[in-house]
């Protein structure tokens, strides 16, 4: 490798450095066991609408950083790790006007803006703490990914009843707008969950893996929407795995406390089983007090952890 890494901006319009950012990816969430960027990452790379710096050794992609609004997440080719690329881009990125293409192109007339204060370190590689701490950022927050396994046998338990609720399946045409608006109050001041619109559940239900009636929902007898349970199914892997993923799940707080919660995590394990899935996975902030202790109930273990940092 050259002694430092060619650093440019992804065009969003090049379809051949999409591809190599596409492997790059994959390559790593392979060997990691984790994806270097959130879903909400990889959508606004595929609109073109956050800040994506990649770095090239010869004709070779080796890196990336992503910046989205004020956040940063970086991938390193495993193949080329301990070579400076990780620290080439976050240097780059830390001291460089970024941002989003609309900011770029108002940049002239609102001036610059800063660099990103957080960063996410999926996984907490070790390599990303170095870095952390190189660059005067500390840990502010901890995701947990948790884990268990689904026997074939989980699609045929029963799960509990719960009086005066009714479940269904998400339509598109009825339930968007009713389901951002629960979304909204459910996650109410989450930094990421609870912004979601109907343009990014639309993104979402484009994506190849959105099945609608993996789209869990409860209501109460009026019929109004009051829980639901958001599945995600993958792929198998290479070894016959397939993970299927609790991608969101949530409760009106008027109805916390009367066991909806598991019984829609009942409902999507089974679903899950249903569709083949041998494992099921989860992400929980680690200070979940009421979802944390339910899911460990339920069989599930701590797997990796993402960590936030912020800068000092």
């Amino acid at each position: 490798m050259s002694a430092s890494p060619r650093l440019g901006t992804l065009d969003p319009s090049d379809a051949a450095s999409l591809a190599a950012l596409e492997a790059l990816l994959e390559h790593a969430a392979t060997v990691d066991g984790q994806p270097a960027f959130n879903d909400q990452t990889r959508l606004e790379l595929k609109a073109g609408t956050n800040h994506m710096v990649l770095a090239h050794d010869g004709d070779s992609l080796v890196g990336a950083a992503a910046v989205a609004d004020d956040t940063l997440e970086l991938v390193v080719d495993p193949d080329a790790r301990g070579r400076g690329v990780g620290g080439a881009l976050a240097e780059h990125v830390l001291t460089s006007r970024t941002g989003s293409v609309l900011l770029r192109v108002l940049e002239p007339f609102v001036g610059a803006f800063p660099a990103p204060t957080l960063a996410w370190a999926h996984g907490d590689h070790p390599g990303a703490r170095r870095l952390a701490e190189h660059h005067g950022f500390e840990p502010v927050r901890r995701l947990l990914q948790l884990r268990m396994p689904l026997a074939a046998s989980q699609d045929a338990r029963t799960p509990a009843e719960t009086p005066g609720v009714t479940f269904d399946t998400f339509d598109a045409g009825r339930d968007s707008a009713d389901w951002v608006a629960l979304n909204a109050r459910v996650f109410a001041g989450h930094p990421e969950q609870g912004k979601l619109t109907e343009t990014d559940l639309a993104a979402r239900r484009a994506e190849p893996w959105f099945v609608a009636d993996d789209f869990l929902l409860a209501r109460d007898a009026e019929g109004t929407m009051v829980g639901y349970n958001w599945l995600k199914v993958e792929e198998p892997e290479q070894d016959g795995t397939r993970i299927g993923e609790i991608y969101v799940i949530g409760v009106d707080s008027a109805h916390a406390g009367r066991g909806l919660g598991r019984a829609l995590m009942e409902r999507g394990l089974a679903r899950l089983a249903a569709r083949g899935c041998t494992v099921a996975a989860l992400y929980v902030e680690e200070g979940n007090g009421p979802a944390v202790p339910l899911y460990r109930s339920l069989g599930f273990a701590d797997h990796t952890v993402d960590v936030q940092y912020a800068r000092r």
